[in-house]
């Protein structure tokens, strides 16, 4: 009934609170998503709710929390192993097959269409909902469609001789082994430990015990913005020269996060075990460079900026109206004794632990390695002072202007056209990731893993804990061919308000819980044991 008196609206937010709050308790999804399931046989509709998926407590913490675990139990199969993973690919179950054949008809369907002349927008678009849900239900390889031009754009090569400057490693033949070393102790037992490492970016000048500046005036702002860009390709590289030096497929889980000055550092957990001495002599010898345009000199601010050219489909000088150099005329303006425009490093401090198989060490370093996923970059630490705030401010600034990437807005500034130019580009107004003040400039993926960590995507551990809650509740999987599934819009008539979805999610919750608790009953009582990776599922 709707409420019509002036008590009743007012208790309505209260209502609101409260169904939230007990969803949470519940670990429910606060931002459901409703579906439309066709039963294709039989013609009933089902109205289904399905978890945002969300990554941020700040948006979901249920979702958030699911994706924390997921994450450690990812880790966790994957760090101690002593047999190398099955990377076999898996035969395809039948949702993948059902999704595939699905689009292989469609895809034929549209081309057929073209070759006749007529419309394919409607098939476009799709194809792009079934790569989207072909991506979801964890079909390995994405499904592309290959360009017809036949070109192939030229490659700019640069010099690969190592930096004089840098110390050399040695190099060996790196053999497909996954797994690490084994140890035999005095005693005859076998050991075969893996390692728990911090890495970290170089100083930028001396900081206090609250990560801020001692002299913020010194603190070198523009390489701490450059490094935090970079840093992603720093890592890929230290982990290239890491496997050259040991001479095997060393594998890794690591975790991104800031450290108190706001600079970017990964915690790793790696599969076997590395000495210090080698750990330091791979750090100092790992950089590095980026081959971009210069940008010493701002040419273009304030209102004196590039204006874009319909008719030739570039930037123009506002005073001269020449054409502002290419993305690629700019890089081929770099010559081979210019200097690269940034190096970046890592420091030379960092943390190696070596840790067991089922030790409390692997415990609380898995949950170390997953402490902060939930969270932006930013929130890691929240800024308690005005000297930690007006740090995050001064890097944010020295951010704005720093190109991100060559498809920046911020190289017109330098008086060059970013790579696949398009009207209404500004700088300081680039939407890239890097320049949200939340992410300190780090654009890269939170979580790094290798690609024979486990030998799973995480699909497919997503998959493991769906087999598990379907097995341990005695359900029949559903045959995905028998149903058609819809989105349902608020402008449909059983679009649900999200009042009632909450509901929806408390009674679903409810109801799974308490199957759960008699499954866990009965497997007590027959003398048996539930897996703890399906608690949270």
């Amino acid at each position: 009934m709707t409420p019509t008196t002036r008590a009743d609206r007012a208790a309505m937010p209260l209502a609101r609170d409260a169904i939230r709050k007990i969803a949470e308790s519940y670990g429910g999804c606060l931002r459901p998503i409703q579906l439309r399931r066709t039963d294709t046989q039989t013609g009933k509709i089902t109205p289904v709710l399905v978890p945002c998926g969300a990554t941020l407590a700040s948006v979901c913490p249920a979702c958030a929390e699911r994706a924390k675990v997921l994450r450690a139990v990812q880790c966790r199969e994957g760090w101690h192993l002593e047999t190398e993973p099955d990377l076999t690919p898996p035969d395809p179950d039948q949702t993948q097959e059902y999704w595939l054949t699905l689009r292989a008809e469609v895809q034929a369907q549209r081309d057929r269409a073209e070759a006749d002349g007529q419309d394919v927008t409607d098939l476009d678009a799709a194809l792009a909902e079934l790569d989207t849900e072909i991506t979801r239900v964890g079909v390995r390889g994405k499904v592309t469609t290959r360009a017809t031009d036949g070109t192939t754009p030229p490659r700019r090569s640069r010099s690969t001789r190592r930096r004089q400057d840098a110390a050399t490693l040695p190099a060996r033949k790196v053999d497909a082994r996954t797994v690490g070393r084994v140890y035999t102790a005095p005693d005859g037992k076998f050991y075969r430990p893996s390692m728990f490492l911090t890495l970290t970016c170089d100083s930028y000048g001396p900081v206090t015990g609250d990560g801020t500046p001692a002299d913020s005036g010194s603190y070198d702002y523009t390489r701490a913005a450059r490094d935090a860009l970079h840093f992603a390709a720093l890592f890929d590289r230290f982990m290239q020269n890491l496997r050259r030096v040991l001479g095997y497929d060393v594998q890794y889980f690591g975790a991104v996060e800031p450290q108190r000055r706001l600079a970017p550092h990964v915690h790793l957990a790696v599969r076997g075990s590395v000495p210090r001495p080698l750990l330091r002599q791979v750090l100092a010898a790992t950089y590095h460079q980026v081959w971009w345009p210069a940008t010493d000199e701002a040419l273009f601010e304030g209102d004196h900026l590039p204006v874009w050219d319909e008719a030739t489909r570039t930037y123009l000088d506002p005073a001269t109206g020449e054409v502002l150099p290419t993305w690629d005329q700019a890089l081929d303006a770099i010559g081979p004794d210019d200097e690269p425009r940034h190096v970046a490093r890592f420091g030379p401090k960092f943390d190696a632990q070596g840790v067991l198989a089922g030790s409390k060490d692997a415990n609380r370093c898995i949950g170390y390695l997953t402490k902060y996923l939930t969270k932006q970059v930013a929130d890691c630490h929240t800024p308690q002072t005005d000297a930690q705030r007006a740090h995050a401010a001064r890097l944010a600034d020295a951010l704005r202007y720093e190109p991100c990437s060559p498809t920046c807005a911020n190289w017109l500034r330098y008086g060059i056209q970013p790579k696949n130019a398009r009207p209404g580009l500004t700088p300081g107004g680039c939407k890239g990731k890097a320049h949200r003040p939340e992410h300190c400039g780090y654009a890269g993926r939170r979580v790094l893993t290798s690609r024979k960590w486990s030998g799973k995507t995480l699909a497919d551990h997503r998959a493991d804990r769906k087999a598990w809650l379907v097995e341990t509740l005695g359900l029949e999987p559903p045959d995905p061919a028998r149903y058609t599934w819809e989105r349902v819009v608020p402008s449909d008539p059983d679009h649900l308000s999200p009042d009632r979805r909450l509901l929806h999610v408390v009674a679903d919750r409810a109801h799974w819980q308490a199957a759960l608790t008699e499954a866990r009953r009965r497997a007590q009582e027959s003398g048996g044991e539930l897996s703890a990776t399906g608690r949270a599922a």
